[in-house]
């Protein structure tokens, strides 16, 4: 049940011995540049190394498959309607128009926006991937450390460390529950019709939620009982000095971000337009 749970997963790959703070100041850096970009060739690439640091970091398709499913589905989404709002913006963004279906109306297809499409889909593949990549890889209080270095009030930072060592926890709960119900005779699996599912699973998130916000007073008590947040900082226990390695990634990612200042200098914007 563990492995299936989406949260921090120890390990000893090279990703998981990265410091913290690397490791965000690379996200980061890749996010904004994947974020702005629409140069195809960079994107592409920066999917296909995001899809290996999956292998890198031995991390296993059941771990990310609840997710990756839900984060495509709306993704799919997301696309259809960006074409059904502006079929032709493709047109407009790339000044040719080269037909590929007349269909009905408004609703034409072109490969200026099958391609600007793809462009959209390309920018999930990018960052997706190094996201989860970075969440299943990284200790929450080392992320917490992290983002306190970076600046961040170690409040919100501890926060953070919180909410994604809880995650898991609810999900174990979930399944858990779930299980218990399904031996009681109650189909939630796959097997049972959608309705039933969905119903069974309201059943146990209304409880879950009034349990979760049970936990959290407890947790908040607890916390200024021990004077949390009586100081205006405060050390991190797992932080960690930079190495050799640490500084060889932030490098990689200031690398990338540079090399999409780059390409908008040769595409005259941010757009890569290969109908010119």
């Amino acid at each position: 049940m563990n492995q299936q749970t989406l949260g921090y997963h120890p390990g000893n790959t090279f990703l998981h011995r990265l410091n913290a703070t690397a490791k965000l100041l690379f996200l980061l850096l890749v996010t904004i540049a994947t974020m702005t970009t629409y140069d195809t060739r960079f994107l592409a690439f920066v999917g296909i190394a995001s899809m290996l640091l999956f292998k890198l970091g031995n991390i296993q398709w059941h771990q990310i498959s609840f997710v990756v499913k839900f984060i495509l589905f709306f993704s799919v989404l997301n696309i259809l309607a960006i074409y059904l709002f502006e079929p032709e913006y493709g047109v407009s963004l790339y000044g040719t128009r080269h037909v590929i279906w007349e269909g009905w109306g408004r609703f034409t297809l072109t490969q200026e926006e099958c391609f600007y499409l793809g462009n959209v889909a390309l920018k999930y593949f990018s960052t997706i991937p190094l996201a989860l990549t970075f969440l299943l890889t990284t200790n929450p209080s080392s992320f917490a450390s992290s983002l306190s270095k970076l600046g961040v009030s170690y409040k919100i930072s501890y926060a953070v460390a919180l909410a994604l060592r809880y995650i898991p926890d609810i999900q174990e709960d979930f399944f858990s529950i779930s299980q218990a119900q399904q031996a009681r005779g109650l189909e939630m699996s796959k097997k049972g019709k959608i309705s039933q599912r969905i119903k069974g699973m309201s059943q146990i998130l209304l409880p879950l939620i009034f349990s979760s916000l049970d936990r959290i007073e407890t947790i908040s008590t607890a916390m200024e009982l021990r004077r949390f947040g009586q100081k205006k900082k405060r050390t991190w226990y797992v932080a960690e000095p930079f190495k050799a390695s640490d500084y060889l990634v932030i490098v990689l990612g200031l690398s990338l971000f540079g090399m999409t200042l780059l390409l908008f200098h040769l595409n005259g914007g941010r757009f890569y337009n290969p109908f010119q």
